[in-house]
């Protein structure tokens, strides 16, 4: 507990035209700055944690030297670019200047030139005041009405069934927008312009846009077989083949396609042995199995249910219904601590009928089971919570939402299912990770394949993430990116 569509941002700014720049400079808001300040260190951990070291440090020096021609003041110290922990393919910013960038965003590109583009969109939307003309429209639309909820109850449990903080949730809110389709165009142009001012060769822009198609097609063809939903803050920016069209068009007029700064070696220097797909110290989803190392948990969903895995919550959800798995410390009876998850999630402000918990034994554990019926807009909902005392100072949960007079009865296997593994079981869960392998005499694109670190569409998985053809050849000295396991982080 702790995936695709990249580039959105939140962010505004002062824009103060200056003689004789057709841009102007940037100057950010000071509001937005002191918010962003604030709400860094824990939108960081909302979204699967910082990483640190050399990649970290990289990311950040391609971010600073893409910064610098935004027309930003003082980029350098107004611009901040984390590198994050997350199996979301997914770049973002937040008001007063922070950009952020997943590692699995990192698996998919080739080169710098891409992680520079990808950057640069970023920083577009902070010099373009995007952010502040989404937030105009969200308030004239009331945009945030019934998704606001959706975001708090799928997002906001933590612990036993606490709420996230107001700045987490005001985060959560803010990245379930898009940016018009014109926004992201300017964007994509603003990018363009950056990379190619600072040096770097403009086939980078096109190149990570077509590596991302890429992976939305796979995955939308893998999403049944792997039980993996994109969680709803990366899947606001749909891709389409023009925008990569587009791309292409505008790095072609700068005149310098193919020549500038990729720095490809340096690049994949970079990304060797980064963690692709989940962190086991966040747990990982195999197929229709949520396993937790550390923590020994494991549960199933019931055939063609999708799981999404959280910083806080693993979220299932399927035709008939949808559930929250969370826990944390907690030294009282199951009674009271179904009362304390029925607490979080009505935030105080619904009073619902509880009725007393039934109490019964699952896979040795204690169990309690309760139904509450609530009256919506919508129709009658059954919000039923389970609650497993996994040790005297443990529990853990699911918060189901069902039809009404469905109850328990959809997820009722899950519910079963969720059980201790073993420490041998545990201590066999390893990571995947890029590895960048250099073609030798007798590498075939099949070969090279059937090593890829998964039990189906191993040539799909590898073909995509080369941009190779079924067709093409390799040649001796070449370097492609593989995904293998790994060895788990001390």
């Amino acid at each position: 507990m702790r995936r695709s569509v990249f580039l959105l941002a939140a962010a505004s700014v002062i824009v103060a035209p200056v003689a004789g720049s057709a841009q102007g400079q940037r100057y950010l808001n000071p509001r937005d700055v002191a918010e962003a300040q604030r709400q860094h260190a824990e939108l960081v951990q909302e979204l699967g944690g910082a990483e640190t070291g050399p990649r970290a440090t990289y990311v950040e020096q391609v971010g600073r030297r893409v910064g610098a021609f935004t027309g930003i003041v003082n980029p350098g110290q107004a611009l901040h670019f984390t590198l994050l922990n997350s199996a979301v393919e997914n770049a973002m910013s937040v008001p007063g200047g922070y950009v952020y960038v997943t590692r699995q965003l990192l698996t998919l590109m080739d080169d710098e030139s891409q992680l520079a583009f990808a950057l640069g969109h970023e920083t577009a939307h902070i010099a373009a005041n995007h952010a502040e003309l989404r937030e105009q429209y969200a308030r004239q639309t009331n945009v945030y009405g019934v998704l606001g909820q959706i975001v708090g109850a799928v997002l906001g449990n933590s612990g036993f069934g606490g709420m996230m903080s107001q700045s987490a949730q005001q985060a959560s809110r803010m990245r379930t927008l898009s940016f018009s389709r014109d926004q992201e165009y300017q964007a994509d142009a603003l990018s363009m312009r950056y990379i190619t001012q600072a040096g770097y060769d403009p086939a980078g822009g096109p190149g990570i846009l077509a590596a991302l198609t890429r992976a939305s097609s796979l995955e939308a063809r893998l999403q049944g077989r792997t039980n993996r939903q994109t969680p709803e803050w990366a899947s606001t920016h749909p891709l389409s083949e023009n925008r990569t069209q587009r791309a292409f068009a505008e790095a072609r007029q700068t005149g310098r396609l193919g020549t500038g700064v990729r720095n490809r070696d340096l690049y994949l220097n970079q990304i060797e042995g980064i963690f692709v797909d989940d962190d086991p110290a966040q747990g990982i989803i195999d197929g229709a199995t949520f396993t937790h190392p550390d923590l020994r948990i494991q549960f199933r969903v019931p055939p063609g249910y999708l799981m999404s895995n959280g910083t806080y919550a693993v979220t299932v959800s399927g035709s008939a219904g949808k559930a929250i798995f969370s826990g944390g410390r907690f030294e009282g009876p199951l009674e009271s601590y179904i009362m304390r998850v029925f607490q979080g999630l009505t935030r105080g402000q619904i009073q619902l009928n509880v009725p007393p918990p039934q109490r019964t034994m699952i896979n040795g554990m204690p169990v309690a089971i309760t139904t509450a019926r609530v009256n919506t807009s919508s129709g009658i909902v059954d919000a039923s919570v389970v609650a497993y005392q996994w040790d005297p100072q443990r529990m853990y949960h699911f918060v189901m939402l069902t039809p009404g007079g469905y109850g328990i009865q959809p997820f009722l296997p899950m519910i079963n299912s969720l059980r201790r593994i073993t420490p041998t079981e545990a201590a066999a869960i390893r990571p995947r990770i890029i590895h960048v392998h250099t073609v030798v005499p007798g590498d075939t694109i099949q070969s090279l394949a059937s090593r890829m670190a998964y039990r189906d569409y191993q040539l799909d998985r590898f073909l995509s993430l080369n941009g190779l053809a079924p067709n093409g050849v390799l040649r001796p000295g070449q370097k492609v990116k593989l995904i293998v396991y790994g060895t788990r982080r001390a």
